[in-house]
């Protein structure tokens, strides 16, 4: 009985180690992603690829237990494409934008999430939002703008497509939230790439940039395994651990692409960007603690 309630007592940790190990990984996408882009890779073979790799791997592990068209039906066809294509749709934002903001830049304004997914939960899930949550949704707002600096010289255009991003992301984990359990995940993944691959490849044909070198080759071939393989590990983490206990640590990200970010492009951000994010990831944590209460 000892060891049984010893194991149940860890099971938390290896949750917490594996939203840790998921983090790192998706910010390997996002700095692979932006080392390509400076290189002159377009944002839709970017995505792509993001989306491609990720399909084939996803057919593999659907298919499996046996190779039979029912294993990739699902009766909420239109919601789980709808999911796919909010979060596509993202992604080819997000890859763009690096191509001119630096990671933490971006990184910062993409977890302003939390805060809309707290807002658009009152129109769209009908849930209630008490004063401290409202407080906690203004407080992301001002950390938005603290960042963009929509009047300052710091502002460039493509902060704009990372707030969608942003928007386009909070909609995705509303519809997320709406299918668990509903929808299997391994149908869930499976569809995410096939909706990426097909919207993406004509774009991305039309497009194609050769990486000039057989490193480059490697990490446009690493998006999407690393992106399939993150979002298994994120998958799997939420089997060890609540939502409540885990949300605390997505913001381990913000502090990969730092590290990445200095050592490969030598960027360190400004006492503004850092106080901007400190502002979101405030909000985002004060939500959280009202969802435990």
């Amino acid at each position: 009985m000892a060891v049984a309630a010893k194991a149940n007592v860890d099971l938390p940790r290896y949750g917490i180690a594996l939203m840790l190990m998921a983090w790192l990984i998706f910010s390997l996408v996002d700095t692979g992603a932006k080392w390509l882009a400076v290189a002159g890779i377009p944002a839709f073979q970017l995505a792509f690829m993001r989306y491609a790799g990720h399909f084939l791997i996803s057919i593999g592990v659907i298919a499996k237990g046996g190779f039979s068209a029912d294993r990739f039906k699902t009766d909420h066809l239109w919601q789980v494409v709808s999911r796919a294509l909010l979060l596509v749709s993202a992604t080819l934002s997000n890859f763009y934008a690096l191509q001119f903001l630096p990671l933490t830049v971006v990184s910062a304004l993409m977890f302003s999430s939390p805060v809309i997914v707290c807002f658009l939960s009152v129109s769209v899930l009908g849930e209630k939002v008490g004063p401290w949550r409202w407080s906690a949704i203004l407080l992301g707002f001002i950390g938005v703008l603290i960042i963009v600096r929509p009047f300052g010289t710091a502002f460039h255009p493509a902060m704009l497509m990372i707030i969608y991003n942003a928007v386009a992301m909070a909609l995705y984990s509303i519809m997320t939230r709406k299918l668990s359990g509903v929808v299997a995940v391994d149908t869930l993944q499976f569809y995410m790439g096939l909706v990426g691959t097909f919207v993406l490849m004509p774009f991305a044909l039309w497009t194609w940039t050769q990486p000039d070198t057989l490193w480059g080759l490697i990490v446009l071939v690493s998006l999407g395994v690393f992106g399939w393989a993150g979002h298994q590990l994120l998958t799997t983490a939420h089997r060890f651990g609540t939502a409540n206990q885990l949300m605390p640590f997505t913001y381990s990200f913000l502090i990969y692409v730092t590290i990445w970010g200095f050592l490969l492009f030598g960027t360190v951000p400004d006492r503004v960007t850092i106080f901007g994010a400190i502002v979101i990831m405030g909000a985002g944590l004060i939500i959280w603690k009202r969802e435990q209460s």
